[in-house]
Formats: C-alpha cells, sequence, structure tokens
C-alpha cells in the first residue's frame, strides 16, 4: 500500500462528516487488512527537557506564560535518557520518544547532546522519535543521520483556526518543519485536537505532563 499526501478537501470534508460509527468500521477494515489485530505497540515518551517555552499555545501547560503548576527542568544528561530507555525497552516498549519543550531547535550543544541520545537509544536497538519544536532541514537531516526514526510535530487546529490558539507562530511554520522532516527522510507523527477552536484555552491549560509515561498505540 503507498501512502497518499495529495488528498483534495472534499475527501477530506467526506471522512470528517462520516458518521462516527461507520468512521469506525472502515478504519477497522483497513487496519485488519494491513495489520496483525492481536498486536500493539507500547511506545514511552519521555519529556528530556520540561517547561519554560516560550510559545503561548493555549492548551500547552509547557508555556512559560501560564501558571500550570510544571517545574522548569533543564535538559537531562545523555545517560539518564539512556537509563529510562533501557527501563522501557525492558518493559516492552520497542519505540522511545523524547519531547523537550522548545519553540525551536537551535544549533548548540544542547542540540549537539540530543542527537547523542537519539544515537544512542538508536543503538539500543528500539525505534526513536524527537518532538522539539521546529526544525530547519539541516537539523532534520542530522537527526535522520542519528538514527531518528519519527517526529513529533502535530498541526493542533485547522489554519482558520490557527490564530485563535497561538499568536507565537504560524500554521505555515508548522507545515514547513513537517516538510523539512518529510525531505530527510524520517517518519512523520502529526495530530491535531478534534474541537480544539471552540474550546475555552482555560480549561485546556489545566493538563499537565508528567516526566515519563507508558502509552499504547
Amino acid at each position: 500500500m503507498s501512502l497518499r499526501n495529495n488528498w483534495t478537501k472534499e475527501e477530506i470534508s467526506e471522512i470528517y462528516h462520516t458518521p462516527l460509527l461507520e468512521l469506525i468500521y472502515k478504519a477497522s477494515v483497513a487496519h485488519r487488512e494491513y495489520q496483525e489485530t492481536g498486536e500493539v505497540q507500547v511506545c514511552t515518551l519521555l519529556s528530556i527537557k520540561t517547561g519554560g517555552c516560550p510559545e503561548d499555545c493555549a492548551y500547552c501547560p509547557q508555556a512559560a506564560r501560564y501558571n500550570t503548576g510544571v517545574d522548569v527542568q533543564a535538559l537531562m544528561k545523555k545517560e539518564e535518557v539512556l537509563a529510562y530507555a533501557q527501563k522501557a525497552k525492558d518493559a516492552g516498549s520497542t519505540r522511545f520518544c523524547m519531547g523537550a519543550a522548545w519553540r525551536e531547535v537551535r544549533d548548540n550543544r544542547d542540540f549537539d547532546r540530543v542527537l547523542e541520545m537519539v544515537k544512542g537509544v538508536n543503538e539500543l536497538g528500539m525505534e526513536v522519535c524527537c518532538t522539539m519544536g521546529m526544525l530547519t532541514e539541516t537539523q532534520a537531516e542530522k537527526l535522520q543521520a542519528a538514527g531518528l526514526y519519527a517526529y513529533n510535530h502535530n498541526v493542533d487546529t485547522s489554519e482558520e483556526h490557527y490564530a485563535d490558539i497561538i499568536s507565537t507562530r504560524t500554521y505555515d511554520d508548522r507545515l514547513k518543519t513537517l516538510g523539512n522532516v518529510r525531505k530527510a527522510g524520517i517518519s512523520v507523527c502529526s495530530g491535531g485536537i478534534i474541537g480544539l477552536a471552540i474550546a475555552p484555552a482555560v480549561h485546556i491549560r489545566r493538563y499537565a505532563f508528567k516526566r515519563i509515561s507508558l502509552s499504547i498505540n
């Protein structure tokens, strides 16, 4: 099966307006055609740099301008991260994702440390995923060379409502990073939040992240 990236607005609208149970049925049929139905992938997410982000995303507790009770923590050491990764692998995870609360990746020693973390996790035999904000094409290429399998970069909400949720970047900024990731040959992990454009930001901000969590995809 080849992946499509040329969907029209009409096709997307048809999927969006499909009744929920019908959509679930169609997704199940596609899943059974290409995947083992009795298997799930266990992934672990680790926040390697927490809080203090200069962005103003209305839903995010990592933003420095909101008082959400999330303590700012500097970038973790490589040895700490690899210890978490090994623990995750021993618990059955096959993918390890590292998240850093940055607006964008900067070409400095912190990024060099992240590249070493990616190499280290890759050497453990795990799929490596990162989410660290905006990337340049060169930065994406360096991550790919280090062994990055996937990059998470959510589009958050629709282009029409983007400025209602975030003012510190644009929708096109998001798409540019996704383009850089794809050019580098890294798998894209991207999504959004249904109903985000109409949800009161004050209610969205109450959610906080813990240092490490397990998720099943």
